[in-house]
């Protein structure tokens, strides 16, 4: 048989099936999908549906976009960081504290991984607060004082 045009799926695929310490029948098993037919996609030799690529990316606990784009299915979309900055501080579900810091992980994972932060020291990243004091602010129900022993 010959490979198919699948990008390099297989070779991912396999990837994140030895990262997770999964045989090739266990991540068949847990994916719903036969031995056989997983070992043909990653060896490239079959091309996947959207829905085997679903119950795979379930199985890996990773996500399924990825995998579409891939396998050729979804064009790669450029992430522009700043859309990410921008929803990480619009996210009504985490304090202002938790924003920065989660702000600061999000740039050091960037400068490890190579990439230099798009926006510069002057765009809406420089604005966040590279230490956050102890004693500064707090937001509601954070650092609430403990009981007092009577």
């Amino acid at each position: 048989m010959a490979s198919l045009n699948v990008g390099n799926l297989g070779d991912y695929l396999r990837e994140q099936r030895r990262s997770a310490q999964l045989s090739l029948r266990q991540l068949a098993d847990a994916a719903g999908v036969s031995n056989p037919y997983l070992s043909q996609i990653e060896r490239g030799l079959r091309k996947p549906s959207a829905e085997v690529l679903q119950q795979v990316a379930k199985a890996l606990r990773i996500s399924a976009e990825t995998l579409y784009v891939r396998a050729g299915i979804l064009d790669e979309q450029a992430r522009d960081p700043l859309e990410t900055r921008v929803v990480i501080l619009a996210d009504p579900s985490i304090n202002e504290r938790q924003k920065q810091v989660l702000l600061q992980i999000y740039e050091s994972f960037r400068k490890e991984n190579g990439l230099d932060s798009e926006t510069g020291a002057d765009g809406p990243a420089a604005d966040a607060p590279k230490d956050t004091p102890d004693d500064g602010p707090r937001a509601a129900g954070e650092g609430e004082a403990e009981p007092k022993s009577t």
